[in-house]
């Protein structure tokens, strides 16, 4: 287990190492563009390689987003060409209603819709991301306060949040900016005080959902979908607690969620194994076989730049540091180097990792992730130039 100590002595990621990174990596979004022009990769590749699918999955918004990353970083029109060229896919997909009934509108519509309005004031992106807003207001349940996540709205066996969710809001208080109605807002709000309410374990660990009573709203207790079991921490439902808790602060600057985001960022560093590469679910640490998630690591160095912006500049400095540790561990483990068989970024993530106490099967395990590609690129665009956040 890391300590404070143990986690500062740790080399960080110089400004040059992070430029050449995102060189690379925006050197492999272009090579993909032509395979994946009028398609998306798929949640997460098969032996490293990503194949072509339809946008009809949760993570179609990362690969958009990608270009978009790329575009700022070099202002290649390609990029730009084929980030607005998927704009009516994403529209299409709300008119055909193709599974949409979930909650994660902002992890599809955020870095695709919001992205392009933001970057080229795009009016099509822009109706298409308020679609998404509506679509996803619909999800609000008022007895308990929060977004169901999955399945048939009031089914009892799928009355819960997750904590993903938390990624999912800004698309909300991006809709009230832009239509000055607070109604996105003050539910978005809603939504982030039930779930760090409920999902924030004492000891600072993250349920992975949480679930509440269909007739009266009260909360009935936290469970796992993907971590190992229960009461373990989830490495990325954790990491998306680092991230979400910088969010509900840019928006609500309530110290609460800066103390949200220290507990869930101290539990996070100090479960870390000794190459700083979180595995799966921190039941596991050096030693095990047990397979790693880069993703999550990516995902929490976000967080932490974003917190970063907000905190007084000492602990600012030590937020931007740790960040910069964890960026220098996944460049140095899990980029992709020039001579690998693959078409993906980030190695080493994990979609999903069966066990006894869950119930998902494997998928993705020890390959490319779509979300590990993006938010790994986000992250060197966070650190090499002024961005303007999607989120």
């Amino acid at each position: 287990m890391q300590t404070k100590e143990t986690f500062e002595t740790y080399e960080a990621i110089t400004i040059e190492e992070a430029g050449n990174a995102l060189n690379h990596a925006v050197a492999q979004i272009r090579n993909n563009i032509s395979e994946f022009y009028d398609s998306f990769p798929t949640a997460s590749s098969r032996n490293q390689i990503y194949s072509a699918s339809e946008n009809n999955d949760w993570t179609n918004g990362f690969w958009t987003g990608q270009l978009w990353l790329a575009y700022e970083h070099t202002k290649e029109a390609a990029f730009k060409e084929a980030a607005l060229y998927q704009v009516q896919s994403f529209r299409n997909r709300l008119i055909k209603r193709i599974v949409v009934d979930h909650h994660d509108m902002g992890f599809l519509y955020t870095p695709s819709c919001v992205a392009a309005y933001k970057l080229t004031g795009d009016r099509p992106a822009r109706e298409t991301a308020l679609m998404a807003a509506d679509n996803l207001m619909g999800r609000f349940q008022d007895k308990g306060e929060f977004f169901q996540a999955w399945g048939r709205l009031g089914d009892p066996e799928e009355y819960r949040l997750i904590i993903d969710c938390l990624l999912n809001m800004p698309l909300l208080f991006w809709a009230s900016e832009e239509t000055k109605d607070s109604k996105y807002r003050e539910t978005a709000l809603r939504h982030i005080r039930t779930c760090m309410k409920y999902i924030v374990r004492e000891d600072s660990s993250t349920y992975h959902t949480y679930y509440f009573d269909l007739e009266t709203g009260n909360p009935v207790g936290g469970a796992t979908a993907q971590g190992h079991r229960d009461g373990s921490i989830w490495a990325r439902g954790q990491a998306w607690g680092i991230y979400g808790s910088a969010i509900a602060y840019k928006y609500c600057p309530d110290p609460m969620y800066i103390e949200s985001f220290r507990k869930i960022t101290t539990c996070f560093l100090e479960h870390l194994p000794g190459d700083l590469v979180p595995y799966w679910d921190f039941d596991f640490t050096d030693g095990s076989i047990e397979p790693r998630d880069s993703s999550s690591g990516a995902i929490a160095a976000c967080g932490m730049l974003e917190m970063a912006k907000y905190l007084e500049p000492e602990e600012a400095k030590d937020i931007l540091q740790h960040a910069k540790r964890l960026l220098k561990a996944l460049t140095r483990h899990c980029l992709y180097r020039s001579g690998d068989n693959t078409n993906g970024i980030l190695l080493h993530s994990t979609y999903a990792k069966s066990s006894p106490y869950n119930s998902v099967k494997d998928s993705g395990v020890d390959e490319c992730t779509l979300w590990g590609d993006y938010f790994y690129t986000e992250a060197l665009v966070r650190l090499t130039q002024k961005w303007k956040v999607y989120w």
